[in-house]
């Protein structure tokens, strides 16, 4: 339970700062925003997995 509170906050910091973002006219900088946090999931989540030799391959 601990972990899903946690999770929600941190989705909730992104949130805000998604509403921040759109409400000071800076939009254009969402897509870069995902695009970063795409490429730590990738790099959190290839260090120890499986899937670890098919990211190498990716860079």
């Amino acid at each position: 339970m601990i972990f899903f509170k946690s999770l929600g906050r941190r989705f909730r910091i992104l949130g805000k700062l998604f509403q921040f973002l759109w409400k000071i006219r800076m939009w254009w900088m969402i897509p870069l925003i995902v695009v970063i946090l795409l490429f730590a999931l990738i790099i959190i989540f290839g260090q120890s997995s499986a899937i670890a030799p098919f990211i190498y391959t990716l860079f």
